[in-house]
């Protein structure tokens, strides 16, 4: 018998795509259930974009400088609750929380600290914040021009998902409507002046995370997603104009056969939407584009350590789904703040992916399984049930449906439904949990070391904010919120420049925030029985 040289074999030669009776669609053709790009990360791997953000913005500099050096490919920014509800540091409801669930912005000052040494026109930056996000963006637009980086260089996305806020996270200040007018105004000024930018990330992740079901995740994301087509359309603007800078924030979750149907399936939706209801001809248009993170919820305080394997799991679905950007959980998240040895294990996780498995090599792989195919097609069966819904809701309209979900508080009771038939499955041992319900050897041993925002941040913070409001031009800072507050009443004026030019004069974000609320009103939801 001759023996073989297995020295001299390096592997078995890979085609980038494979077909099968079950399929005949390739990947980079319409409707895209296989893929947006022909190659996928044969050409280019997805960005590792690691979620970030504590303290004061020197503190989370630090931090990106930190990722980057270990070989992350693009920033996300985490902010504080106060900056998220468009409160100042010194704000009485911010005492306490500030720099505590991400980083604290206040001023322009902050936004330069954050990005120090970082070349703005070459990293790409996501960030995760919605009802003050115009003023966010403002911000970032500021630094740039300061760095003599031109709007045309910048790159990145922004949140500004406001409906989910309103179904899931809860983290609005003004109505619907006028949150809507801010988000049609952004996304004006970014298809006009910004063409490296995503005005709007359409987030199915908090929707999840609030504990609803993978297909309603998808549907709700989508549904809200055609919300915004419709508002910009209605607004004037072509659908080819600034349907390919719109892109996607979605939930990698445990059930991994179902999470990469749930991928495919939204590619699939998302296509034949735009091309059959909203007429949009450009192929950018019709290609969902999407940033996915692994499930916080599905982290366990107990054995923190096997959240490594949950959050392999789940990034591993996100790839074999076809994410175009990746953020990978910390062990000790669910504890805390990531601390820095945790935030870089994250990283390597998806490193060894990329780097070790081979599974960049063919374009989704798993496609012609049959038990994938009709996953993905009874996801999409289900979403499109949920999409009927909201049409005949808002009569016609996905906009009005959406809108009309949200105040009769639809949204909200299909989630808890959701989510409790979940806790029962969990409290009848249907649905094991290792450490939680099930599996408790190592749950007494010590916990790792995390990571503390103590009081001397929020005084370094406080100071910040002070130093900058002592060397301001007060009668300029008035006269621009004056402008805003002009601006704001009428709905033909693209309210980006007055946040450009207040921000520049060193306007907070609260100051901001409250003129706008003059003008729009705030947002008190009914509760849901």
């Amino acid at each position: 018998m001759r023996e073989i040289d297995f020295s001299t074999m390096s592997g078995i030669p890979l085609e980038s795509v494979y077909s099968s009776c079950a399929t005949d669609e390739l990947p980079g053709e319409y409707p895209y259930t296989r893929g947006i790009h022909r190659d996928m990360y044969r050409s280019k791997l997805w960005t590792m974009r690691m979620f970030s953000g504590f303290g004061t913005a020197v503190d989370t500099n630090a931090r990106f400088h930190q990722l980057l050096k270990a070989g992350g490919t693009g920033l996300s920014v985490a902010f504080d609750l106060p900056t998220l509800m468009g409160r100042d540091s010194d704000d009485s409801h911010s005492i306490g929380e500030i720099g505590r669930c991400g980083v604290a912005i206040d001023t322009v000052d902050d936004m330069i600290d954050l990005f120090k040494g970082i070349d703005v026109g070459k990293v790409t930056t996501s960030m995760t914040i919605n009802s003050p996000a115009a003023v966010l963006l403002a911000m970032y637009i500021v630094v740039g021009q300061e760095n003599t980086v031109p709007l045309a260089k910048l790159g990145g996305t922004i949140q500004n998902d406001i409906l989910k806020e309103y179904q899931a996270q809860k983290e609005f200040i003004f109505p619907p409507r006028p949150s809507m007018r801010l988000i049609v105004d952004m996304i004006r000024f970014c298809s006009d002046k910004m063409p490296r930018w995503h005005p709007i990330s359409i987030s199915g992740y908090h929707i999840r995370e609030a504990g609803s079901t993978a297909a309603q995740e998808l549907a709700f994301t989508l549904a809200n997603g055609f919300a915004y087509v419709e508002a910009a359309i209605q607004s004037g603007i072509d659908v080819d104009d600034f349907a390919p800078r719109l892109s996607f924030f979605f939930n990698s979750h445990i059930d991994f056969f179902e999470e990469i149907a749930k991928f495919r399936a939204a590619r699939r939706i998302w296509a034949k939407w735009m091309k059959q209801r909203y007429g949009a001809k450009d192929a950018r248009s019709l290609q969902c584009r999407f940033h996915t993170q692994t499930s916080g919820v599905s982290l366990s305080a107990q054995q923190p350590e096997v959240n490594i394997v949950r959050t392999t799991t789940e990034a591993l679905a996100a790839v074999l789904g076809g994410t175009q950007s990746l953020h990978t959980n910390s062990m000790d998240e669910v504890l805390a703040l990531p601390t820095e040895k945790a935030a870089r294990i994250a990283l390597r996780t998806q490193q060894v992916i990329a780097y070790e498995t081979g599974v960049d090599k063919v374009v989704d792989p798993l496609g012609g399984s049959a038990f994938v195919e009709w996953i993905t097609d009874e996801i999409e069966r289900r979403s499109e049930e949920i999409f009927l819904y909201l049409d005949q809701l808002g009569k016609g309209s996905m906009l009005e449906g959406v809108y009309e979900g949200i105040e009769s508080g639809w949204f909200e009771a299909r989630i808890a439904d959701s989510s409790y038939e979940f806790t029962q499955r969990v409290n009848s041992k249907q649905q094991i949990l290792v450490g939680i319900n099930d599996f408790f050897e190592g749950n007494e041993e010590e916990l790792p070391p995390i990571l503390q925002i103590g009081h001397e941040t929020q005084a370094r913070q406080l100071e910040r904010l002070a130093l900058t409001k002592s060397k301001r031009d007060e009668n300029t800072v008035i006269a621009s919120l004056e402008r805003i507050k002009v601006d704001a009443t009428s709905a033909d004026t693209n309210l980006m420049p007055a946040f450009i030019e207040s921000v520049r004069h060193r306007a907070t974000l609260g100051e901001i925030i409250a003129t706008l609320g003059e003008v729009f009103g705030y947002w008190k939801e009914d509760p849901v029985l």
